[in-house]
């Protein structure tokens, strides 16, 4: 009889269960104010690990996420194992939060797998995965702001102009968030590390790279502190310091560094097109290495924190 009646009333409509939810499964306190973290990431399909800068004590605090570059550092973020990143933020009321690994990643959701990078859904990840379980287990307040230098800065400014709600500052260290502008340098980069770029966006020119651009969504930035930074590629002060990778600097940071200046100069002109306030440090000299990146840091804080209330 109850299963007449069930016939009558149609098939029976079963709610699907809930998607498994992001979750830290893995905590090393590496200092007081130094702590790794796993993460289980359902859009990934897999943990990322993940290391955050913060306070020693409690109490509320704004959060940082700071990309890395291209090729992110092994076991730790390039940020703290080249720069004075740690140093820096010890003692600011703040958490930075910096992930590791993502090659060649731009910090996006691919369209498709990638045979050589796997599932990338970085975008998922930074931008609904990850805040919830920061603000919970670091005292987040919920007030956010994002920057990277190279490739971490372009996908800044992506993902604060797709997620304008998310983030009140936004910083790139000799970045260019013109995607259009940089598209060739993104395909090569992408293919030079092994990957298939057309996994990423699809082609230039598509609706996904359109949908990627910084210098199309312009108006997504109006509001939040902003800041930029670039050298020429001329040798500076710190080629000077003849460090290890001088050559590499000078020969292939420089010829990057001369192409970011030419795109941020693009964009502070449509920044200025459009009446948004930046501030964007032009350097007469420097190329696409570490040294500036840290002096760019410190230098961006100024515009940086207050905006985190930091």
């Amino acid at each position: 009889m109850l299963a007449f009646a069930l016939a009558l009333l149609g098939p029976a409509v079963v709610n699907p269960a809930p998607a498994a939810a992001a979750q830290i499964i893995g905590v090393d306190n590496l200092t007081p104010t130094r702590t790794a973290i796993t993460v289980a990431s359902p859009a990934m399909g897999r943990n990322i690990d993940l290391q955050v800068l913060h306070p020693a004590g409690g109490g509320s605090r704004s959060t940082y996420y700071l990309l890395d570059g291209l090729d992110p550092g092994v076991g730790q973020s390039t940020w703290t194992n080249a720069t004075d990143a740690e140093a820096f933020f010890r003692g600011k009321h703040v958490n930075v939060v910096m992930p590791i690994g993502g090659q060649a990643s731009y910090y996006a959701d691919w369209i498709t797998d990638d045979p050589r990078f796997g599932r990338y859904k970085w975008e998922t990840f930074l931008t609904q995965e990850l805040p919830g379980l920061i603000n919970a287990a670091f005292d987040g307040n919920g007030v956010n702001g994002i920057g990277g230098l190279s490739m971490g800065g372009n996908a800044a400014y992506v993902l604060a102009a797709r997620h304008p709600e998310l983030y009140r500052a936004v910083a790139g260290y000799s970045a260019c968030p013109d995607s259009a502008m940089a598209a060739g340098a993104i395909m090569f980069s992408i293919a030079n590390r092994g990957g298939n770029p057309l996994n990423m966006w699809g082609a230039p020119g598509s609706p996904e790279w359109a949908a990627h651009d910084p210098a199309l969504m312009i108006d997504r930035l109006r509001g939040k502190a902003l800041y930029l930074s670039t050298g020429t590629g001329i040798p500076g002060p710190h080629e000077a310091e003849l460090k290890p990778q001088l050559a590499e600097n000078i020969f292939l940071g420089g010829p990057i560094e001369l192409g970011v200046n030419t795109c941020m100069v693009a964009f502070d002109q449509r920044l200025r097109a459009a009446g948004i306030g930046a501030r964007i440090d032009y350097h007469p000299v420097g190329t696409h290495s570490w040294s500036y990146w840290q002096d760019a840091l410190h230098a961006s804080w100024q515009t940086i924190g207050p905006a985190l209330g930091a």
